[in-house]
């Protein structure tokens, strides 16, 4: 039957499915079943089709599909044994006990003697029994901490410590569900009015374990507290109280958005009403918070950090944008306009944080990045232009200032938009008059506005004509810290114009230099505020593309020491700035090789061609990468990981990144990298980043891997989640050498234990992993043959080779007789695993090519040990899987080679003279030789 007529037949389908359901290709085989199923016309077929399917649904772990698939064969035929039985298994997965319990008892009384019903009727009916004596604890337990919290003559600690008691109930389900049952959700509000820290902190984190990974309850509580109060305690000014209401509010948006994408909503099982109600309310509360007086700086950032997270798409392969255009048509757009034209400086402005400002642009850039076609940026465009119009037309100068700070955040954010804002008639007019202004607010916003724009190509140039005079004049003759700081970093954004090319520089020799020590010396003033301190580190940001800028500043310990403190502390907006100057400083940065016969050419057309600094060659970036690790540059990366503000941009985790895999560069620092915390900062790194960003911290993960101890670099669970990011280094987009190093690393992670072999299977990894067997480059080949080696030990691998039509075994024994010494080791060491554990392949390997006796004899006769070992194993292994194999060996050369190999000598080890000599005495045994003293008997024998 052709290709093309097995897909329009369903009983050829179904058979296919059974096939690859056989050799462990689960989703090979759902796939099969769900195309027979759109073609079956019989009810009957369908119903086994849908048995079957709900079989490779239970070993994909997808319990509710495999519930539903032996629900609907059940449906057609409620006596078929196999789907009840499948049901009650995905049932017992899902936690619902007694369902599962009456499936599996009825299969039991319709076949009492089946072992498989038997057992799981026994275990179900152990875990009924103690989820209902944990539910009477629980219950009491709960019980008595409601009677302390609610006894206003108890003793205070004990109220702290039943309020702490309780928020380890709500962890677990049946603590959870007793709480809310309870009325506990009445009790906890009670507990928010509380003007004691502790127990409100206790109060919200109870309501995040009743939400966690619960729609209903989250619904229910969301209802039931409403959000003006929990907005109200995120605007708290106790930053430990908005942020803990923060985490609470972010456990109820996953729980309710979770819930929408699966049929089934809570652990009860209950169908309830689309959340999109709740969700929608809590964004307008959110949105509410921008501009409201009352609310706390850290209160506002925690709801602008909330709308990042929650109303863009997390992924652009989403075609639904529709809750970003909601929120800019329910005058959201407005609103967060409203923080990003605040001035804190002027009378009656918003309380903001050092942070707010970075935030709103962040949050801006998602939005506009989230919209998908010209009308829906223009749109934005427009309601961003109008509300600059407004305020920059107001009377006075206060709404001047309001305008060219929202310019300003614009020009951070989607800086499309912010360019169209500056060139509204009079703005950039505006911006250089203020820079002159008497008053330092005025001065410092405009100053701001002036650094921003300058990066922007359409206006580097007018403000590099007209603004560095400016610039200039301001830095020298200040005399405000704020001013001159900043006024330095725009001198230095203008002189760093020509980026990493030495040949282009913006000044004259040695102005860059002396701008960057006056940088250093800013940094290292600590009686300077963080804000200001922060922009000198923009200043080398800029600087530090020359490279004796990078040179002095490695050299400059005190220097380094104040930036890695900066980059832990309270001010997120200075994480970018740190990571790009740590990525200049490593140059780990892309460098484009041009092609030398392009450069002779563009040389004799006289056109410009980039030169790369002297000081720029390996042998001084590894110096400077010796002098960070010293500095203690891995704690810092590490911290700035941990920080959870919208100011840790994709871009700012790619400059991260880069940076940690410059320091696993060389093998001798891994260690220091994983002692100081660098393996555990890499694995969200490798997850959530632009797509460069991820592959650079999957390498970092894999070079760490290759030469580190997995289990102690990523210690725990830990180790599990390195698989991805690994397997993901598979792909054509990737490098040889990123391949190479993903295939090592593996092999290391293959060879642990069969958690993690089912781990890289999962992750669909082994068919990549047998693409680059067959790659040209010798490593290559040789690292995918030996992760291959190591995942044979897993049955599931092993029945790949077992499935009939493959030539698997073929490349192995092929392999075995390479000339690449790394490769044939590979080759024999996973043969001789196969050829154990599954005796039938040793049948088979005659036929997989007419050279492999000679192939087996070159084994044997090889001077490297390791293949010597190899070999006699796998004849050992074909000898005592079949005589005839036997026969076939014994009539060649193999004979006496053994027999050599079995006499040892000073340079043969001892485990191959011992199989050597099992091979000999399995021949004997089969009577296919004679042992010595039978021989010698025959001969007396003779007339």
């Amino acid at each position: 039957m052709s290709v093309s007529e097995k897909e329009k037949d369903p009983a050829a389908l179904k058979e296919e499915g059974n096939v690859l359901f056989k050799v462990g290709d689960m989703q090979g085989a759902a796939c099969c079943y769900t195309k027979a199923l759109k073609l079956s016309g019989s009810q009957a077929e369908s119903a086994v089709l849908h048995r079957n399917r709900a079989a490779c649904y239970l070993r994909l772990e997808e319990y509710s599909k495999a519930e539903s698939d032996a629900s609907k064969a059940l449906e057609t035929d409620p006596g078929d044994m196999k789907a009840r039985f499948r049901r009650a298994q995905a049932f017992q997965k899902l936690g619902r006990l007694d369902q599962a319990f009456l499936d599996v008892q009825r299969c039991a009384q319709l076949e009492p003697k089946n072992k498989a019903f038997q057992d799981l009727l026994r275990q179900l009916g152990a875990q009924i029994q103690h989820k209902s004596a944990q539910l009477n604890s629980t219950d009491a337990r709960v019980q008595q901490m409601f009677s302390l919290l609610l006894d206003a003559s108890a003793k205070e600690s004990d109220r702290q410590k039943a309020a702490q008691n309780l928020v380890v109930l709500s962890r677990e389900e049946a603590g959870a569900e007793q709480i809310f049952r309870n009325d506990g959700v009445k009790l906890i509000q009670k507990l928010l009015q509380s003007k004691q820290e502790e127990i409100v902190l206790s109060a919200l984190r109870t309501l995040v374990g009743l939400c966690t990974g619960h729609q209903s309850r989250a619904m229910a509580i969301v209802n039931d507290l409403g959000m003006e109060q929990l907005c109200a305690v995120m605007g708290s000014d106790v930053s430990t109280v908005s942020l803990a209401a923060c985490h609470l509010l972010q456990v109820m948006f996953e729980a309710l958005t979770e819930g929408m994408r699966r049929e089934i909503r809570g652990k009860e099982e209950a169908i309830l009403p689309e959340p999109s109600k709740e969700l929608r309310s809590m964004l307008r509360h959110l949105l509410g918070m921008m501009p409201a007086s009352n609310v706390s700086g850290p209160g506002r950032d925690s709801a602008i950090n909330l709308l990042v997270k929650q109303v863009p798409r997390k992924s652009l392969k989403n075609p639904d944008n529709s809750l970003t255009l909601w929120v800019i048509d329910q005058a959201g757009l407005k609103k967060i306009l409203e923080v990003a034209g605040t001035v804190p400086e002027l009378s009656e402005g918003l309380r903001l944080t050092d942070n707010s400002h970075m935030s709103c642009s962040v949050l801006l850039s998602k939005l506009y990045d989230d919209l998908k076609s010209d009308k829906e940026r223009e749109n934005f465009n427009k309601l961003c232009e109008e509300y600059v119009q407004q305020h920059f037309s107001r009377p006075g100068l206060d709404g001047k200032l309001r305008a060219i700070q929202t310019v300003s955040v614009l020009l951070q954010g989607p800086s499309d938009v912010g360019n169209r804002t500056l060139e509204m008639s009079g703005m950039m007019d505006a911006v250089i008059s203020l820079c002159a202004s008497e008053d330092v607010t005025h001065q410092q916003v405009a100053v701001e506005a002036l650094i921003h724009a300058a990066g922007k190509a359409k206006r580097a140039s007018f403000i590099t004509a007209n603004g560095v005079t400016l610039l200039k004049d301001l830095y020298k003759k200040s005399e405000n810290d704020r001013i001159r700081v900043r006024a330095l970093v725009g001198l230095c954004k203008l002189g760093s114009a020509g980026g990493t090319d030495f040949s282009m520089k913006q000044f004259a020799e040695g102005s860059t230099l002396k701008l960057a020590k006056q940088c250093r010396k800013w940094l290292c003033n600590e009686s300077l505020p963080p804000t200001s301190r922060r922009w000198s580190v923009e200043g080398l940001a800029y600087l530090t593309f020359d490279a004796d800028v990078k040179e002095d500043l490695v050299e400059d310990k005190n220097a380094l020491q104040a930036m890695f403190e900066l980059a832990k502390s309270e001010d997120k907006t200075v994480l970018f700035a740190v990571g790009s100057t740590l990525v200049n400083c490593t140059n780990s940065y892309e460098v484009e090789k041009p092609d030398p016969q392009l450069v002779e050419l563009a040389k004799y057309a006289k056109q410009h061609v980039p030169e790369e600094h002297p000081k720029d060659a390996p042998s001084y970036v590894e110096k400077r990468l010796a002098k960070l690790l010293e500095a203690g540059v891995v704690s810092a990366l590490v911290c700035m990981v941990k920080q959870e503000s919208p100011a840790l941009t994709e871009a700012c985790r790619e400059c991260i990144a880069r940076v940690f895999l410059a320091v696993v560069e060389r093998q001798e620092d891994r260690g220091t990298v994983v002692a100081q915390g660098g393996g555990k900062a890499l694995i969200p790194l490798a997850s959530d980043n632009t797509d460069v960003g991820k592959i650079k911290a999957a390498q970092a993960l894999a070079k760490i891997t290759i030469t580190s101890n997995p289990e102690i670099a990523f210690p725990g669970e830990r180790i599990y989640e390195v698989v991805r990011p690994l397997v993901s280094l598979l792909s054509l987009d990737c490098t040889l050498l990123q391949n190479f190093e993903a295939l090592m690393a593996l092999t290391n992670l293959a060879g642990i234990n069969d958690r993690l072999r089912q781990k890289i299977i999962k992750e669909k990894a082994v068919p990549k992993i047998e693409g680059y067997m067959f790659e040209e480059h010798d490593l290559v080949r040789a690292s995918a043959t030996e992760c291959m080696c190591n995942l044979v030990l897993s049955p599931e691998v092993q029945k790949l080779f077992l499935a009939t039509g493959n030539d698997r075994l073929k490349l192995l024994v092929l392999y075995s007789g390479e000339e690449d010494e790394r490769l044939r080791k590979a080759a024999a060491g996973t043969l001789a695993m196969l050829t154990a554990e599954q005796p039938q392949l040793c049948a088979w390997i005659p036929g997989t090519t007419t050279h492999w006796l000679e192939i087996v004899q070159a084994l044997l006769l090889s001077e490297i040990p390791d293949l010597r070992h190899r070999g006699v194993v796998i004849v050992q292994n074909m000898m005592q899987a079949e005589k005839s194999l036997a026969e076939s060996l014994m009539e060649s050369e193999a004979l006496e080679i053994l027999s050599v190999l079995a006499k040892g000598g000073e340079d043969m080890p001892d485990p191959v003279s011992k199989i050597a000599q099992n091979c000999l005495d399995k021949a004997m045994e089969y009577g296919i030789i004679m042992s010595r003293e039978g021989k010698e008997k025959c001969k007396g024998t003779e007339p």
